[in-house]
């Protein structure tokens, strides 16, 4: 029996990923599922620009604001999570339409996921509190002397990332890349690609005009309401784009427009990264990824042609 289709859209952030997914939803009779890191986080709907709740009430949308910010999501949870989203769409006569910007996840997803043992509290307990107390570099440079290979592939600025090496490390005596290299088993599913890899000039201006428009709605009283709760800086959603930088500024340590201009540059070398990764990590086999040069600003902005060939290669599946 041949494997379900399914589509990945993937970009980096303020590409047009959402838009592009919701059009293809409508057209093709899709279900969304999250492949953001954090707009699964129920506090950051505006401030990780998550779909509007009028966009969500267009077609189904799922594992978006799933998780409390008080818990830290995985690569294997959402995996697990995913994969039984996308057999319920799949079962409803839907198209499942992956669509974010982590490419962990997509990987994960794809590729499957070696299995790591389970980390227990003294290794995990470790692991924070030296990215507390040392910072994220430091740890960062500790996990190179003990598991270089895992250190190379990460940002030394990456706390949750390095934390959760140090922690597996510690656990097993292993290193997270090594364990990563165990064969894992891929996902039963046909995979067609859409990555959407626009010019860095469209996508800065982009990210700003976005992060102004988070602020008309309300991201810094988002913000103010994610910091009551107190919760430990380490988490995903404490450092989701615009958070630290917002909470800066709610601490009185700089102004709303120095925040802005820190978030939108932070947001910038993000995109850089993303963009880095997508282009060195086949989403799909090469015959069925489509790619596109441009940010996705709406069905206005694309030619018949365009959206017609869009159409007939994911119906190529």
């Amino acid at each position: 029996m041949r494997e379900p289709h399914a589509l990945l859209v993937a970009g980096p952030t303020a590409s047009g990923k959402s838009a592009l997914a919701l059009a293809l939803a409508e057209e093709l009779g899709g279900t969304i599922v999250n492949a953001d890191s954090m707009q699964v986080y129920r506090e950051l709907r505006i401030v990780t620009a998550r779909p509007t709740e009028t966009e969500e009430a267009r077609v189904p949308h799922r594992l978006y604001g799933v998780r409390p910010a008080a818990e830290a999501g995985s690569a294997a949870w959402w995996r697990a999570t995913a994969l039984t989203e996308m057999d319920r769409a799949h079962a409803s006569g839907r198209l499942p339409i992956i669509c974010g910007g982590t490419g962990m996840y997509f990987a994960a997803l794809v590729q499957g996921l070696a299995a790591i043992p389970a980390i227990g509290d003294a290794a995990r307990t470790e692991a924070r509190r030296l990215l507390a107390d040392q910072g994220a570099a430091a740890l960062h440079a500790a996990l190179a002397h003990v598991d270089q290979a895992t250190a190379a592939r990460l940002h030394p600025t990456d706390g949750q990332r390095i934390a959760r090496a140090w922690e597996v490390w510690r656990q097993t005596g292993r290193g997270l890349a090594a364990w990563q290299s165990d064969a894992a088993t891929p996902a039963p599913w046909r995979f067609t690609a859409l990555l959407i890899d626009p010019a860095r000039e469209p996508l800065r201006a982009a990210i700003a005009a976005r992060f102004d428009a988070m602020l008309e709605q309300g991201a810094l009283a988002e913000v103010a309401t994610l910091a009551a709760g107190n919760l430990d800086p380490a988490l995903p959603a404490m450092r989701a784009h615009g958070v630290p930088e917002l909470l800066a500024h709610l601490r009185g340590e700089t102004c709303l427009a120095d925040a802005a201009r820190l978030a939108v540059f932070a947001t910038g070398r993000y995109t850089k990264r993303q963009a880095t990764w997508f282009r060195h990590h086949s989403l799909a086999d090469p015959a069925r990824t489509h790619m596109i040069h441009a940010r996705f600003a709406g069905l206005e902005q694309v030619s018949e042609r365009t959206w017609a060939e869009i159409i007939a290669f994911v119906r190529a599946g």
